[in-house]
């Protein structure tokens, strides 16, 4: 029989965030492939934990997937650790998951501590929705439409971010999304754990004069819908009627419907429409 792949959440700081469970089945499988087995070393001699270990991380999670896939279709059991937090989300588990699925192997996760989740719970914004996009790629265009894609997200938005870096992205984000409520969680779990509640304008103040120390979570608000339909509002308000009329007729639409459309995003009623096209 095949054996199975064991997602083993782990502590994102203080190590009694780790679940019996997870020692358990950390103590039983018959490998673990960890993404820094420098890091998972120091968890492993804490409990106490004699399981060998390989590596797996982003740059070798094609063939190391593989190879891994091949010693459960043998028969073994493996547990997946990342440095911190829930295996598989926003890290190269992901695509052993997915080779699993395809071999047929039995996938299970063992909940634990996941900063991202941990940091919403705490952030004091709206916790019903919320967007997760972890690390911003380094890439600029790909980075920029990112960010773009976020200007009328109604839902809270989740980042997480170095300390090097907090700044840049701050005043990426303030001069793409405008000002905002956000929280900003650090050191999540760690004794120097802190928790700031400011606007996004008021963040990169306070981090130009202090140095930021410590990964951080960056939790925004969303936008209003009532906001959104303001922006929308404005942007037709720049149009004539008839050029407003246009877009609609341009797209084959019927000159009744087209004046409907137009009424409706402007907030008039089509009486409205109708006299400003006869004084135009």
């Amino acid at each position: 029989m095949a054996g199975q792949l064991y997602l083993c959440a782990t502590p994102i700081g203080n190590l009694e965030d780790i679940t019996y469970r997870v020692v358990r089945t950390l103590n039983e499988v018959d490998l673990i492939a960890a993404e820094d087995t420098r890091n998972t070393i120091k968890l492993l001699n804490h409990f106490e934990i004699r399981t060998k270990m390989t590596s797996y991380h982003e740059f070798n999670k094609i063939e190391k997937a593989q190879y891994l896939v091949g010693k459960m279709l043998q028969g073994e059991d493996i547990a997946l650790v990342t440095d911190a937090g829930t295996p598989g989300i926003s890290d190269p588990g992901e695509e052993i998951v997915r080779q699993c699925y395809e071999a047929g192997i039995h996938v299970t996760s063992l909940p634990g501590a996941c900063a991202a989740v941990t940091a919403l719970s705490m952030s004091g914004l709206s916790t019903r929705r919320f967007a997760f996009e972890a690390f911003l790629p380094p890439d600029k265009k790909e980075r920029k439409h990112i960010l773009e894609s976020l200007i009328n997200e109604t839902r809270t938005i989740i980042l997480y971010e170095a300390p090097h870096r907090l700044v840049k992205t701050l005043e990426e984000l303030l001069d793409t999304l405008g000002e905002r409520d956000m929280t900003l969680c650090k050191e999540l779990t760690k004794k120097h754990e802190r928790v700031y509640r400011m606007t996004l304008g008021e963040a990169v103040s306070y981090f130009k004069e202090e140095a930021p120390r410590g990964e951080f979570v960056l939790l925004i608000e969303g936008k209003s819908i009532t906001e959104i339909e303001e922006d929308k509002q404005k942007q037709w308000e720049e149009l004539s009627i008839a050029e407003h009329m246009e877009i609609y007729l341009s797209r084959g639409m019927a000159k009744k419907e087209a004046m409907k459309e137009v009424a409706k995003d402007r907030g008039i009623s089509k009486r409205d429409v109708y006299k400003q096209l006869l004084d135009d």
